[in-house]
């Protein structure tokens, strides 16, 4: 369990912060694994090896530490950012790699909420070793939040982006949107979507914009899966999505016709409404991502599809780049979301301001639910 205040040394710290910084460097491409860093240090203290998780079914951040610290690992202490695994999977379980290895004690930021592979700290303090957890956690948990809230929700974390205006549209009345943000801007949409599993944007989007999705300008991103919500599969097989630059699925309504769609990857999906007059059921679409492996989710959707997504209680986090620009008419960010009064808004708590050239990028949550 999570300790309200953890003992941990200046040292111990210091390589907390630096083993989060290292598993942030596999955002996007772990699925459906956690990223978690870990660091070794000696009996001395001293850092004598450091590791991430890399991908999925690849070795542990603990097994890449340990095998860089050698023999210095004997007495000395893990930090990790994730408890130890304590289960057999491609790989096999951490805890005991840490207790072969003789590390005399392990410092561990975040409980590991899985059934399936928590427990670890158990087996290590059963073998002898000393435990301390809670260290830096808020830091490690906001790194791994998009995998612990798939295991505490059972569906992908999810991202909503848009760019609009300071007076929210996203669009001119003539529906021309290129290019209300900067280009330092879209260079860090392209970081959001190489640190997400899944792209996802409504056949509105695909209409207006013939998007592409794919991450440029990163070297070794690894490709999201790009899903086009597509209620009556009016995709046309020239569109620049269903390149082979990164694999995509198209989610289409129960009884769409898809026979102009050979070899695309199709997935067909009950209706939010009657004959699907309010779209698809985006649980039903976030339970189908969560089975193939996703793990966040990128909402590049236009307003419609993403005031479903509000209106399912599906958003986590929203990224707002707000160009300085007025335009008075044209659509705005978010359709109908359900909210019909004030005091059913969707309050945010803004946990970061930042400035790419002209724009702010705005990063927001929700709040906990506000008692009346």
């Amino acid at each position: 369990m999570r300790q309200e205040d953890p003992v941990a040394t200046t040292t111990e710290t210091d390589a907390m912060r630096r083993a989060v910084a290292l598993s942030a460097r596999a955002l996007g491409a772990t699925a459906p694994n956690p990223v978690v860093g870990a660091v070794i240090l000696d009996a001395a203290g001293a850092v004598a090896g450091e590791g991430w998780h890399q991908r999925a079914g690849c070795p542990h951040a603990e097994v890449h530490a340990l095998r860089a610290a050698g023999d210095r690992a004997r007495g000395g202490t893990a930090v990790v950012t994730l408890e130890p695994c304590n289960h057999t999977g491609r790989t096999g379980p951490c805890a005991q790699a840490l207790i072969e290895a003789g590390v005399a004690r392990v410092v561990f930021a975040v409980a590991d909420p899985s059934p399936h592979a928590s427990g670890g700290g158990a087996t290590l303090r059963a073998a002898g070793i000393d435990v301390e957890s809670g260290l830096l956690a808020d830091e490690a948990e906001a790194v791994n939040i998009a995998w612990l809230t798939s295991v505490r929700r059972n569906r992908p974390f999810v991202r909503w982006k848009y760019a609009a205006t300071l007076d929210g549209r996203i669009a001119a009345a003539d529906g021309t949107s290129r290019w209300i943000s900067s280009a330092e801007s879209r260079a860090d949409v392209h970081r959001l979507r190489a640190e997400a599993d899944a792209v996802v944007v409504g056949s509105g989007t695909l209409v207006a914009d013939d998007p592409h999705l794919a991450v440029r300008g990163i070297e070794g991103a690894v490709q999201p899966l790009r899903v086009v919500v597509d209620t009556r599969a009016r995709i046309t097989p020239a569109a620049p999505v269903l390149d082979e630059a990164a694999p995509t699925l198209v989610a289409v309504g129960k009884d769409a016709d898809t026979a102009h769609l050979p070899g695309v990857d199709v997935v067909r999906l009950p209706y939010a409404g009657p004959a699907g007059s309010a779209g698809l059921d985006i649980d039903a679409l976030l339970a189908e991502l969560h089975a193939r492996g996703v793990r966040s989710v990128l909402l590049e959707g236009g307003p419609t599809l993403a005031g479903a997504f509000v209106a399912a209680g599906a958003v986590d986090s929203v990224v707002a780049y707000l160009a300085p620009a007025l335009l008075g008419a044209g659509p705005h960010a978010l359709a109908d979301a359900g909210i019909t009064t004030i005091a059913q808004a969707l309050r945010l708590d803004v946990t970061e301001v930042e400035r790419f050239g002209p724009d702010l990028r705005v990063t927001a949550v929700p709040t906990a639910p506000q008692e009346s």
